[in-house]
């Protein structure tokens, strides 16, 4: 059997056009109906709904155009549509893809048992959350299977200082790093419960340090409430935090506490699984 041989030369320019293409630079023969598509996509990392009417005027191209490529998107699973306002949002596929960058991560791979037990043991939505900058990135989730619950979060992202989650990830980071994570005093609201000056957060991080987890009191959500605590790994590092949500109307305020320690207990045992 011969082998091809490719000329050093040719090989060279081969690499070259490699590196151009990883840096962002357009390629030679552009397919404008793929990068309109992939352009819809992109469109969902700013914002959660998208209109037929809104992604015609931001590609440029008429609304049957538009209806036609969010309606391929929709096919396989990269957007999903809302049957009342007929908007768009990310859908499952496209989820996944994002979560493809964390799901060989140890944390989660090895912590969703003890979140579908605990979902078990509490009977409300369990989720598993980390901290990217200044936001909590919902990474795994397992739903309660009461009627009416809070709904999974995977792959959404939330002020950290507005979820329980992210309080506990918050409180865990030295003072310098919380200055520059939140460098003026008015912060930004979900709600109207939603923490509003920086001089509050902090105090409410001294609490959460205190007591050892996290509320959330329709800070992110209205009708949404939670109560987190922090996974660290087998050298105590907090590594991310394990919530529990439920509807605010069925929140217990007199069983926070031992919610909280069922949390604690299972991460502590979850610790030692995890580097």
């Amino acid at each position: 059997m011969e082998r091809i041989r490719t000329p050093r030369k040719s090989a060279a320019r081969s690499k070259s056009t490699v590196l151009a293409a990883q840096a962002g630079d357009q390629p030679r023969y552009p397919i404008t109906s793929v990068d309109n598509a992939l352009r819809l996509v992109l469109m969902f990392r700013d914002q959660r709904w998208i209109r037929v009417a809104e992604a015609s005027e931001s590609l440029g191209v008429v609304r049957s155009t538009a209806h036609r490529l969010l309606a391929m998107l929709q096919y396989r699973g990269l957007v999903q549509q809302d049957p009342e306002t007929k908007a768009y949002a990310a859908g499952p596929a496209l989820v996944d893809i994002g979560l493809s960058v964390v799901r060989d991560m140890d944390v989660r791979r090895h912590l969703r048992p003890y979140l579908e037990q605990l979902a078990l043991d509490l009977g409300e939505t369990v989720q598993l959350m980390i901290l990217d900058g200044a936001d909590t990135l919902f990474i795994d989730s397992v739903e309660s299977h009461q009627a009416l619950r809070t709904s999974s979060r995977i792959g959404r992202r939330y002020p950290a200082h507005n979820t329980s989650g992210g309080k506990v990830l918050l409180a865990q980071l030295p003072t310098e790093r919380l200055g520059e994570l939140y460098p003026t005093e008015r912060l930004p609201t979900l709600t109207s419960r939603s923490t509003k000056r920086r001089a509050e957060l902090f105090r409410e991080l001294d609490r959460v340090r205190e007591q050892g987890y996290g509320t959330n009191r329709g800070e992110s959500e209205p009708d949404v409430a939670a109560v987190a605590v922090g996974v660290t790994n087998a050298f105590g590092q907090i590594r991310a935090a394990i919530a529990m949500s439920a509807p605010l109307s069925r929140f217990d305020e007199a069983s926070v506490p031992r919610v909280a320690a069922i949390l604690r207990e299972a991460a502590g045992r979850a610790a030692q699984h995890l580097t």
